[in-house]
Parts: structure tokens; sequence; C-alpha cells
């Protein structure tokens, strides 16, 4: 009997040792196994109980706000001042761009080609008087004694002549907008004969002599203001050098002058002779300046119709003779 209860105690305990031994074997093999297969990250494990069906509603779309425009609104609190072109803002049927085949160009709406270039739709008649109306206080009368065009040319006889460019490009700037041009008479500098013949003399083919206008222009420097300094400066320099009188050039004789003088020159001494041949002291007369300035064209510019005549009336009034009959006769009392 103790034999028998000995036997029993050794094969439970046997059975637990061998049952243990399994279990922790299969446990063992059931991890290997989990680590073996690809396990799915799920980082919201309630998203699909918690998920719900949504209901998309559509939204209703407002008219655009030209169709909604009075016909007598105010365009000034519309489109108050520059901006990006918006169609549905403009209550006109504009179109722009091109099309093949004699398309009408595309409408406002989705037009690029209306976005890229600035407009002036904030600049309408009745908005700009508005604005000169509420500048008008910060204005000072306008000025006594510039009342006309002659006035204001003998005040301020030089002009000031410059150009803004307004592009439909990714930059605003253009390389003719740092031009300058100066425009001025040449009677304005009131020089004497010596500096107006040099001042011409180095001015060249800018003077015109049809209008005695002046014309400096300045285009080196990237800047407009640049040019216009560089075109005063340019005109400084020349008045003054203009006024001038080298040493070499007081030493000049009639032979050397550039141009025929005729106050310098000796047909003015034979002029007078000729006109107070036989006559006293009392009697004389000088020659008129018409007949010197006949002679100065005739001998500086060259012969040509108009100095002829101007010329031959010159001539025919020196000596106190009518045009045409008072020559006739002469020539048939010769014969």
């Amino acid at each position: 009997m103790a034999l028998q209860s000995r036997v029993s105690r050794n094969f439970v305990v046997t059975s637990l040792r061998y049952g243990a031994a399994s279990y922790s074997s299969s446990s063992k093999d059931a991890v290997k196994h989990d680590d073996e297969e690809f396990r799915v990250l799920n980082l919201r494990p309630n998203a699909r109980k918690a998920m719900v069906r949504k209901t998309f509603k559509k939204q209703l779309v407002m008219p655009p706000r030209y169709e909604q425009m009075a016909t007598d609104q105010d365009w000034g609190n519309v489109w108050p001042g520059p901006k990006t072109f918006h169609p549905a803002s403009v209550p006109l049927p504009l179109r722009q761009g091109f099309t093949e085949g004699g398309k009408a160009p595309p409408g406002k709406f989705a037009n690029a080609e209306l976005m890229k270039i600035p407009n002036f739709l904030h600049l309408t008649p009745p908005v700009v008087k508005r604005q000169c109306e509420a500048i008008k206080q910060f204005c000072s009368p306008w000025p006594k004694g510039l009342e006309n065009e002659e006035k204001m040319e003998k005040h301020f006889p030089l002009r000031i002549i410059t150009s803004d460019y307004c592009l439909s490009s990714p930059t605003i700037r253009n390389n003719l907008a740092r031009v300058a041009a100066l425009k001025f008479k040449l009677a304005s500098l009131k020089l004497d004969d010596h500096a107006k013949d040099k001042f011409l003399r180095l001015v060249k083919e800018r003077y015109n002599p049809e209008t005695d206008e002046v014309t400096i222009v300045a285009d080196r420097c990237p800047l407009k203001r640049q040019n216009y300094d560089y075109a005063m400066y340019l005109l400084t320099a020349l008045v003054h050098e203009s006024r001038t009188v080298e040493s070499w050039e007081e030493q000049k004789t009639l032979d050397d002058m550039e141009i025929y003088i005729w106050n310098d020159n000796k047909s003015k001494e034979n002029s007078e002779a000729i006109v107070n041949w036989g006559k006293g002291e009392n009697e004389k007369k000088a020659v008129p300046q018409k007949y010197g300035a006949a002679v100065e064209r005739l001998m500086n510019e060259g012969e040509n119709v108009q100095n002829y005549r101007d010329y031959k009336e010159s001539v025919l009034e020196m000596l106190g003779l009518k045009p045409e009959t008072d020559f006739v006769a002469v020539q048939g009392g010769d014969r």
C-alpha cells in the first residue's frame, strides 16, 4: 500500500514536470511564430467604430456683383483706387486676348490678359473732378505775369522733357525712361557775337536755326535724375566755355575769321562812302542794317534765290530807288 502511494506520487510529479515542459515549449513556439508574422500598426484601433458618413451640402453661389449694381451708382465707391481687374465688379462686357479662326476674344471671366495689364478704371472723369476739388485747397493761385506762352517762355526759358512708360511685363522699368532732354532758345542766353559763334560751334547739330532752339539730350546714366544733372552740367560748361576768350583769339585778323562780319569789314566803309558821296558832314547818314545783314547772309550762307532777293531789295533801299519801275527807267535812260 505504501509502495503504491509512492509510485502514484512519483507519476503525478513526473506528469506535472513533463506537462510544464510541454507547455513551456508550446508557448515558445507560439511567440516565435508571432515574431515571424508581419503585424500591422494600427494607430486608431477604434476609428472604424467612430467613423460617420459625412453628407456634403451644395453651397449656393451668389450672382455676380455687377448684376446687382444700380445704374446711378457712385463708381468711385466701387473702384476707389488702382487694383487688379476683377470681372464681377465691372459692369462692362470687356474682352481681351487673341483667338484663331476669327472667333471673338475671350470674355472678362477667367481672363488672365485683363489681369496682367494695369487698368485706369479708378480714373473716370467724375472721380478725377472730385479729387481735383479735394486738392484745390492745397494749391496756390496761378502766378501773375504768366498768362500766355510768350510770358512763360520769357521768365522760364528752360524746358525739361522726360518720359514715363507703363508696361505689361514683369518689370515696370523701361530704358527710355532714363532719358532727360533740355530745350531752350539761344537768344535767352544773351550771348555776344563771339560767345554765340563759339557756342554754335560747340553744340553743332543740336541747334535748330529755324526755331533758334538748342536741344541737349542725356541718356548715358542709368537714372533719370543723373541724366538731368549731367545735362545741366553740359549747359553750364557750354556757356562758360563760350564766354571765355583765349589769348590767341585776341590776335585774330579778318583773314582768320571763320565767318564774314560786315561791321568789321572794309565793305562797310565803302558802302558808307557810296551813300554819302558828295554830301557834307551834316548830311551824312549811316548805311541801313538791312543791307549789312543781307551781305552777311550772302557771304556766309552762299548764293541762293532768297539771299539774292534780299540783297537786291537792300541795295535799292540804300540807294533810294524803287523796286522795278525806277530800275527800268534808269535802264531806258541809259539806252
